[in-house]
């Protein structure tokens, strides 16, 4: 009780409320542009939050998100197209039920799926978060070399496309990771002399290439035509959504499971989360065969809606555990703890409860604080979506630089972001996940770390990796991950024949 009341106080810090809430107006706005993503969001956010402390940083970013997922409903709903990806799964249902006069019934129920799912996936990670924690005491050098691996391995399993495309988006992360001063013998590695590489690659002007300059250049080199944005009524819209939430409950309770498990798995976030979820529902259904038809259907709205939400805050658990982030939002903000001198993992919950007590807290009030910042946002959606990109794609750029150049006050951060936007808009335009990319450069120090420390104190007796019960453990879990494609396509197999 005295951590939450220490944490009650940090969350009435004036600088975290105007925080919480220019942020939540920030998500909202970036969110609704079609095509703009949260990672995006938190991309730009960045240099901004650097200035602050831990708990306002993580509060403006976990507020930001929640907002930004929400709000990617909009565009789909209103001229479809995803504002964010997590908004992809559903699009054409919401559109579809706008067009039919249903919209306000849509966008209602993905606002409070949305803050329903985020209520769930915080207490997923209020329960499931210190249980993990206790157990992670036990772990050395040996086990969280194996849970690095198995971040890595899975965040090239469940990559959007290609698996193999995945891989190699992860080894490029994991080549970028190695820039700089060898972690363990001292040398310099890769820096072609340059006394400003010493450092190794810079993590948020990386970041910030790769999400928003890049997409500066995906808009310049590929621009769309003029929105048409459908109206909207919103009379009565509350009164519909809850009805409609009491008939497809199962939904919503089965898009709250999925989200949170998946959410939990490392690179996995909430545009997976959705696409599952709507799966899921679809074959479960008796409606299934109408979703995507017709006037649409409301209930994968209200299942991937809720999904995409509660897979926001179940990112969190490995991340605050292990270290080890959930998606690529958490991977961004775990280079910015990291930067502030904030070491995620199992000692956290013992050296700094009310911090982690105002993250719980802060989950909760940004997904309360959604409904009202929401509701705004549906009756101003229209202009919202009317902003022309040549205006906001320059403001994106400023951002860019403006955010690069303060970090370390040098050009050498501008040119990393220059060149890493450059690669990030040929990888996505060449089918290569950008997802891997982030985890392989938030990953790849961790996983040399360990094996280093463990090789060094063993004499390289190698066996240690495989005979301690835990790290074998994790080892199995390893092994399964990076085969369970081919154990999927032999039970096809089989299954057909």
């Amino acid at each position: 009780m005295g951590d939450l009341a220490t944490a009650l106080g940090m969350l009435a810090d004036p600088t975290l409320v105007v925080a919480v809430l220019a942020s939540a107006v920030y998500g909202l706005f970036i969110g609704a542009i079609p095509g703009l993503s949260a990672t995006l969001a938190t991309a730009l956010l960045v240099p901004f939050v650097f200035f602050l402390d831990p708990l306002p940083a993580i509060a403006a970013v976990i507020t930001m998100s929640a907002m930004a997922i929400f709000a990617g409903d909009l565009p789909s709903a209103l001229v479809r197209m995803p504002g964010t990806p997590a908004s992809a799964a559903y699009t054409e249902d919401a559109y579809l039920q706008t067009r039919s006069g249903h919209g306000s019934r849509a966008l209602g129920v993905a606002l409070l799926g949305s803050v329903i799912g985020g209520i769930v996936g915080a207490v997923v990670l209020m329960v499931a978060a210190p249980l993990l924690a206790e157990f992670a005491l036990l772990f050395t050098s040996y086990e969280y070399f194996w849970v690095a691996v198995l971040g890595l391995a899975a965040s090239v399993i469940i990559s959007e496309g290609s698996q193999v495309k995945g891989a190699i988006s992860l080894l490029i992360g994991l080549l970028l990771s190695t820039v700089g001063i060898d972690i363990a013998l001292g040398y310099a590695r890769f820096t072609f002399g340059s006394v400003d590489l010493l450092q190794g690659i810079s993590f948020i002007p990386a970041m910030i290439g790769l999400f928003g300059l890049s997409e500066v250049l995906r808009a310049a080199l590929r621009p769309s035509g003029p929105v048409e944005v459908v109206r909207l009524r919103t009379q009565g819209m509350f009164r519909e959504t809850v009805r409609t939430l009491r008939r497809y409950w199962r939904g919503m309770v089965s898009g709250n499971a999925i989200g949170s498990v998946i959410g939990a798995l490392p690179g996995a976030g909430g545009d997976i989360a959705a696409w599952v979820s709507y799966a899921a529902t679809k074959r479960a259904s008796k409606e299934g065969h109408l979703f995507g038809k017709g006037e649409g259907h409301v209930e994968p709205i209200v299942s991937a809606g809720s999904a995409n939400n509660a897979a926001l805050a179940s990112a969190y658990v490995p991340m605050l555990v292990f270290g080890i982030p959930g998606d690529t939002i958490t991977a961004i903000l775990l280079g910015v703890l990291l930067v502030k001198g904030v070491q995620p993992g199992p000692e956290l919950f013992n050296s700094d409860a009310p911090m982690l007590y105002g993250v719980y807290l802060i989950f909760i009030i940004a997904n309360l604080l959604l409904v009202p910042l929401g509701y705004l946002a549906i009756r101003g959606s229209a202009w919202l979506l009317r902003v022309p990109p040549s205006v906001l794609m320059p403001v994106i750029v400023a951002f860019c630089v403006v955010g690069s150049f303060s970090i370390n006050n040098g050009y050498l951060e501008i040119i990393i972001m220059l060149v890493l936007g450059v690669l990030g808009y040929l990888l996505e335009r060449s089918g290569f996940p950008l997802a891997p990319v982030v985890l392989g450069l938030v990953l790849g120090p961790i996983v040399e770390k360990n094996f280093m420390q463990s090789v060094i104190k063993t004499n390289w007796d190698l066996t240690q990796f495989l005979t301690r019960p835990i790290s074998a453990l994790l080892l199995v879990v390893t092994v399964v991950v990076l085969l369970y494609p081919l154990l999927r396509r032999l039970v096809r197999t089989l299954r057909s024949g």
